[in-house]
């Protein structure tokens, strides 16, 4: 089976889903048959007919639950927070890889076997062990025996490491040991020096930690001590004692080394490595069965000492001779041999073994480390089996766990007895084909099962060394790194398992290969890797590695998934890493990128979103600080390509594409003391053209729905700021109009848009911004050119626009203060670049605008933006004391002041030009004080992020770059507001990659409970009849200070939520009348809450919170104290400011398409769609007048009814062509429309009117000549209107503290009203009225703060 069909399921669903178009909405019922069916529901009876009825509904019904769910994805988890984070190149995930990878440079072997003596305290039993090396030593004369023993043991540890110098002594004096040691040491330098002892011809070592060797004569045993023969070996250093009581050196040498660490200087217990045969106590095997040196031949002839061994334990004794086991064919290294397949499989018990019984760290220093140590170890672990069987316990240090009993010696006896049994045919027909073991056949199998049924939570699987074995092997390959990209796809641990077991420099080499078929699941395991340590971008580039994955990216026959790992792969190459960045330049890369963008681009809905996404990332990573790469990206017309990507709809490729152009803002070459580029001699006006279109092309996107793109805006009009600086600041100074503002974001994009001279004179007013010039000690004869005149409008009005005294200032004072004057008053602007005025404007109106972004990430961002240019925001609030600002009892400002303000009540410009004080900030006066101002009236926000720059607390500098020439480039470029899309985006390959649903169990039984309960409610609200509403169950008294602005009740729980003027939210059980949350919306706020809507109500529910400025925020665990969490936020309406009261911005939520429908004043009906958070379409309204009332059908998609303040009504339906159905004036009176919204059940033509003097229309927009029932509910103040979603029943409420319900032919069931008499009902002036989505359950808010909830008299508590 092809890689990409097997990975294809386990990607399809990591691309984000494309949302519901505008042209995929059809009607579901005519408005005659849903009229038909309403009447003959109302006409079944009770009774045995109810489940009838409801079955014959629940078709109908479930047009209200096939809802589209928005804002779910990964997108929104915790941006706000910025808690994801890319891959990361130190800590803890980067232990897998050796810290001193050491190598043995030099092995001292020395035997003091002295043949044919016997040592005095050995007593040898009859017959007894003789072999040496496997050889008879008195099978020959002894000189010679001990030669070609010495000859014998060299070439067995050669096998294991042959570029390695050796030096043999036999039956040394201490002189030549000494002499061996320090030649050794000088060979080996600082790398490992092996020191081998054979000690069967001397006496056992002394307690005291002596081994002996022999004086010239070989008259007399000379004893050398262990601490002496180490301070000669010095360290690293390995010693291996093969000699009876051989554990009595280590214990001895260990002591010593105890009483001597604190005067060893530098010494490390890791410097040492210590090997011996047996227990202090112990004496060395002397049964025939064994060789006499069994440990050293367990060490160095590991596979013919164990297939020996074993061969005398197994049901093959019989019929199997020793002399066969030397003849078994083929090479060692060869694994297509019989010898080389069982060197194989022990190497992979053995490791499987370690791993699983050792401390991965200890694993790594002695497994992964020096392959020398690493092959001595696999072999101990043999030696230690089969020595005890003959009852001795070889010993090591670092000690090991016994492992002699591990399972895993089952499947190496299996495998044995396998390649035993095909011994004798193999002898004796050499030419037969070879059949490979089924070892690791089995072992992928126990593999894959364990994949099946394992977790991070579970035993980890013993079978991943014999995987990283099984890579070797041609044959099982494919079938292992599958396996491999599964256990790796399970999480960051199992990536970390997998690189601890020592799996990177075999995927490494695995790179070299040419076969296509390990492609896509090399590119797979590598983005895991990646995903993980970032430090590996070194070893690929030094490998060549990068042109795989630039090679694999520019094919077009694999998945786009895949092609999007590549993509993913080499951004993290180049991240930060400027020998990756050259090479990639080298390899054509951003030409790669750019052509398969511009692929992409007209197969707009075919193309797979996360390549796109990670194309732009990749190119923003190579482009990011390296001039060189922004230049040919330009040349290659790289802007161009991107531009249409901004379109997109999913956000993050609008927020990669972004992040991508704003990295092509040359800012690395920028000197910001001297206001201009390093290079600027170098730069042409090709380059700047091509950077002014890309700001251009940017500040479209201030506005987006998506927090995670205008985050991005706001860092790449940053890096404008830092790179325009001079000439951002001198245009502003020179523009900045303080009787007039600047241009909208809204009118930035608009065709109609006035140009900068025109906006001045168009009176419009934006209030809380305003320049005032800031000063620092530059060189005052820079620039004079530049000098501000007294008759300037800066230096003479407008300093204190925006200021507490100031007009219009009264929602949430906020001033902006311009800076930059030389300590003599003038502007220093040296080599000003020629500059769009407009452009000017509108970079510093979008800035200022998102300074005030609902979202506090984005504004906090744009504040950091502005610092740069010398803008500071002052953000201050009007106390929430219930007093709407413009009422009568809010100080009144100074009358001789209309918006403007003397110069000298900020600081005295004249004193300045006369040198008489530096200009620094000074706090205006505030008459009077008010009470909720933030500290010291202005919030600094460059001195978040650099404190230490400020040495004096009263410089009153809100940009930290004033006067600080002197700093390095890269210090002020660390000024710079990150961006986090990159890292963020990284988080989407080291979680497990979704497969099929993304819903689990859990979720999908939830929202089955909900739609059942749902359709139960909806039958029975559908067939209520004579509903009176009399019952008060419950009364809150939400403390508001303001009154109660707007509620909600949650459709599956007994919860209701309140909100007031000063956007502050509280959640109450109003069964068991309990609080259960407060919060404040929005902290920097007080325009109030106009509407509370739930998002996703049959999932994981959000709270869409509605201000009355048009922003939007979206609250998830709402009900929960304390960890309530904001999701997403943006402008409704961008642009709008509610300076006027009843000009509130008015939205509605429709579930079924995912709309948010918005609309402020005169401007058309905006139209979200919030799974792209995207502005999808823009409706004008049609009229002069603003929208005082918008409802939204929650059973038709896009449709909805808007009324407006003269009474008129419209009805919108956005599928079709002319989008506006019908106009109708229904109130004959000119009162503006307080509620509307569609009738319950499913006719689409049927709604409800009511306006503000009192009178409820019900109107069939198929006859628009006039309502076909009409009745005035009240005598005027008519102040809310509610409509059930199912049953026949609407309330309106007045200011005169009075509530009635009505059933949909006009009777009224029942009056709800304000009652002086003790313990009676108690209403204040109605404020906001809403229904329970699927119970009768009216919620009233009133102005006294009260919230009451009704129900019939048959409402039961639960």
């Amino acid at each position: 089976m092809a890689l990409g069909d097997l990975m294809a399921s386990r990607l399809s669903g990591s691309s984000p889903s494309v949302s519901h178009h505008l042209d995929e909405f059809s009607g579901r019922e005519d408005g005659e048959a849903a009229e038909g069916e309403r009447e003959q529901e109302a006409a079944q009876p009770s009774g045995s007919n109810f489940q009838a009825a409801a079955a014959a509904a629940e078709g109908n019904n479930m047009a209200y639950l096939t809802q589209t769910v928005v804002l779910s994805e990964f997108l929104h988890e915790g941006f706000e927070d910025c808690t994801e984070v890319g891959p990361s190149d130190n800590g803890l995930v980067s232990k897998w890889r050796p810290k001193d990878r050491l190598k043995t440079g030099c092995v001292a072997l020395v035997l003091c076997l002295n043949i044919g003596v016997n040592p005095p305290d050995v007593i040898k039993i009859s017959p007894c062990a003789q072999m040496e090396c496997w050889i008879d030593p008195h099978s020959m004369a002894a000189p010679k025996a001990l030669e070609t023993i010495g000859k014998a043991l060299h070439a067995q540890y050669e096998c294991w490491q042959r570029r390695v110098r050796y030096k043999l002594q036999l039956d040394p004096t201490v002189e030549e040991v000494k002499k061996l040691c320090n030649t050794c040491r000088k060979y080996a330098k600082s790398e490992r020096v092996l020191f081998h002892y054979n000690g069967h011809g001397v006496p056992k070592p002394t307690a005291n930690g002596e081994i002996w060797v022999f004086n010239k004569s070989y008259t007399q045993y000379i004893p050398l001590p262990i601490n002496e023969l180490n301070s000669w070996l010095k360290t690293p250093s390995i010693y291996v004692f093969d000699c009876s009581a051989a554990g009595m050196i280590v214990k001895a040498f260990l002591e010593r080394q105890d009483w001597n660490t604190s005067a060893a200087s530098g010494f490390s217990s890791k410097d040492f490595i210590m090997l011996a045969a047996c227990e202090a106590h112990e004496t060395l095997p002397q049964s025939v069965e064994f060789p006499a040196d069994v440990f050293t031949s367990c060490l160095t002839t590991p596979i013919k000492m164990a297939l020996r061994w074993f061969s005398s334990r197994s049901l093959l004794h019989d019929s199997l001779n020793y002399s066969l086991i030397d003849q078994i064919p083929g090479l060692q290294n060869e694994r297509k041999t019989l010898l080389g397949e069982l060197n194989w499989i022990f190497t992979a018990v053995t490791d499987t073994i370690a791993w699983n019984v050792l401390p991965h760290d200890l694993f790594q220093r002695l497994f992964r480390q020096d392959l020398l140590v690493a092959s001595l170890f696999r072999n101990f672990l043999l030696a230690e089996r089969i020595m005890r069987a003959a009852n001795c316990s070889p010993v090591s240090y670092p000690l090991l766990p016994p492992t002699h009993q591990h399972h895993m010696w089952d499947a190496w006896d299996m495998a044995a007895e396998i390649c035993l049994s095909k011994l004798p045919q193999l002898i004796a027909n050499p030419n037969a084909d070879f059949q490979p073991s089924p070892f690791f056949t089995e072992q992928l199998t126990a593999f894959e099962v364990w994949l099946d049924h394992g977790s991070k939570h579970k035993k980890p699987p013993e079978q991943l060394p014999i995987v990283l074995q099984v890579l070797l092997s041609q044959s099982h390959r494919f079938h292992a790194l599958v396996l491999l990209g599964r256990f790796l796809d399970m999480g960051p641990w199992a990536v970390d398992l997998a690189l601890s077991v020592g799996i990177f420099p075999y995927v490494l080499k695995l790179l070299q290969t040419t076969a296509t078929e390990l492609r896509q699941i090399l590119v797979f395991i590598w983005t895991k890797i990646l995903a993980l340590d970032k430090s590996c971008q070194v070893d690929l580039v030094k490998d060549g590695g990068h042109t795989y994955f630039i090679r694999f990216l520019d094919s077009m026959d694999a998945y786009a998934e895949q092609r999007a790992m590549a993509a993913f792969v080499l951004a993290v190459v180049v991240d930060g890493h400027r020998r990756g960045q050259e090479a990639c330049i080298q390899a054509n890369l951003i030409n790669v990128c750019l052509k398969h963008l511009q692929i992409a681009n007209p197969s707009h809905g075919q193309t797979e979103p996360l390549l796109l996404q990670w194309l732009c990332l990749c190119l923003g990573k190579l482009w990011e600080d390296f001039p060189e790469a922004q230049i040919i990206g330009s040349q290659a017309d790289g802007p161009a390509t991107i531009f249409p990507l901004l379109l997109e709809p999913q956000p993050e490729v609008r927020a990669s594409a972004v992040f991508a152009l704003g990295t092509l803002i040359d800012v690395a070459s920028v000197s910001f003391g001297d206001g201009h580029r390093v290079d600027e001699d170098f730069e042409d006006d090709e380059k700047i053209k091509s950077e002014l279109n890309i700001i251009k092309n940017l500040l479209q996107l201030a506005v987006d729905g998506s927090p995670l793109v205008r985050a991005e805006v706001a860092v790449a009009l940053a890096r404008f700021a830092f790179s325009y600086n001079k000439p951002l600041k001198l245009t502003a100074a020179e523009n900045w109009k303080p009787l007039s503002s600047l241009p909208s974001l809204a009118s930035i994009n608009h065709p109609n848009s006035l140009s900068p001279s025109q906006f001045m004179q168009s009176g419009r007013t934006i209030s809380h911004i305003c320049p005032v010039l800031r000063g620092n000690r530059e060189n005052s004869t820079a620039g004079r050119e530049g000098r501000i005149s007294k008759s300037s409008p800066i230096a003479s009005v407008g300093i204190m626009y925006g200021s507490p005294l100031s007009d219009d200032s009264s929602h949430s004072d906020s001033g902006i203060l311009a800076k930059e004057i030389g300590s003599n008053g003038v502007l220093n602007c040296s080599r000003v670049r020629p500059f769009d005025n407009a452009l000017c404007s509108q970079f510093t109106m979008a800035l200022c605008n998102m300074a005030k972004d609902p979202s506090p990430r984005v504004a906090n961002l744009a504040r950091r933006a502005l610092s740069i240019i010398g803008i500071e925001l002052v953000v201050t609030k009007a106390p929430r004391l219930g007093i709407h600002p413009g009422d009568s009892s809010v100080p009144s400002r100074t009358s001789n002041l209309p918006g403007l303000a003397r110069s000298s009540s900020w600081f005295d410009l004249n004193a300045v030009n006369a040198g008489q004080i530096s200009v620094a900030f000074r706090t205006p006066p505030v008459s009077p004080p008010r009470q909720n101002y933030m500290a010291g009236l202005r919030r600094v926000c460059s001195l978040e992020f650099r404190p230490h720059q400020l040495n004096s607390p009263d410089t009153g500098l809100a940009d930290p770059l004033l006067g600080t020439a002197g700093l390095s480039g890269g210090s002020e470029r660390s000024l710079l507001p990150q961006s986090t899309i990159y890292n963020w985006s990284c988080g989407h390959f080291s979680r497990p990659l979704p497969a099929g649903t993304d819903d689990n169990e859990e979720t999908i039984s939830r929202r089955e409970e909900r739609e059942r309960i749902a359709l139960d409610c909806m039958v029975k609200c559908r067939h209520s009849s004579n509903i009176k509403l009399s019952n008060q169950i419950a009364s809150w008294d939400t403390k508001f200070e303001t009154g109660t602005k707007a509620s909600l009740l949650l459709p599956f729980s007994p919860i209701v939520v309140a909100a007031d003027e000063n956007e502050q939210i509280r959640v109450w059980n109003y069964e068991e009348a309990t609080s259960l949350n407060n919060f404040d919306n929005y902290e920097s706020s007080d325009r109030g809450i106009s509407k509370l809507s739930l998002v996703n109500e049959l999932d994981d529910s959000l709270l869409l919170v509605a201000s009355s400025d048009g922003n939007v925020r979206f609250w998830k665990n709402f009900t929960v104290r304390g960890k309530q969490k904001l999701v997403t936020a943006f402008s409704s309406v961008p642009g709008h400011r509610s300076a006027a009261r009843g000009t509130a911005t008015v939205v509605d939520w429709q579930q079924q398409s995912g709309y948010l429908y918005a609309s402020s004043d005169t401007s058309p009906v905006l139209i979200w769609d919030l799974d792209k958070e995207q502005l999808v379409s823009s409706i004008p309204s049609s009229s002069d007048n603003c929208i005082s009332a918008l409802s939204a059908s929650q059973v038709h998609s896009g449709q909805f009814a808007a009324g407006f303040i003269d009474g008129t009504i419209r009805i919108y339906d956005i599928r079709t062509p002319e989008m506006l159905v019908c106009t109708a004036q229904p109130h004959t009176q000119v009162e503006k429309v307080v509620g509307i919204g569609f009738q319950p059940g499913l006719d689409p033509t049927k709604i409800v009117s009511a306006s503000l003097a009192g009178d409820i229309q019900f109107l069939d927009f198929r006859n628009q000549s006039e309502p076909y029932l009409t009745f005035h509910a009240h005598r005027g103040s008519l102040t809310a209107l509610a409509i059930h979603r199912h049953a026949p029943i609407i309330a309106s409420g007045s200011a005169k503290q009075v509530v009635k319900v009505f059933s949909l032919k006009g009777e009224q069931l029942g009056t709800i009203r304000y009652y002086p008499t003790f313990m009676a009902q108690r209403i204040g002036s109605v404020s906001c009225l809403t229904f329970h989505p699927y119970k009768v359950l009216l919620s009233i808010g009133a102005v006294d703060a009260c919230v009451s909830i009704y129900a019939d008299d048959s409402y039961q508590t639960r």
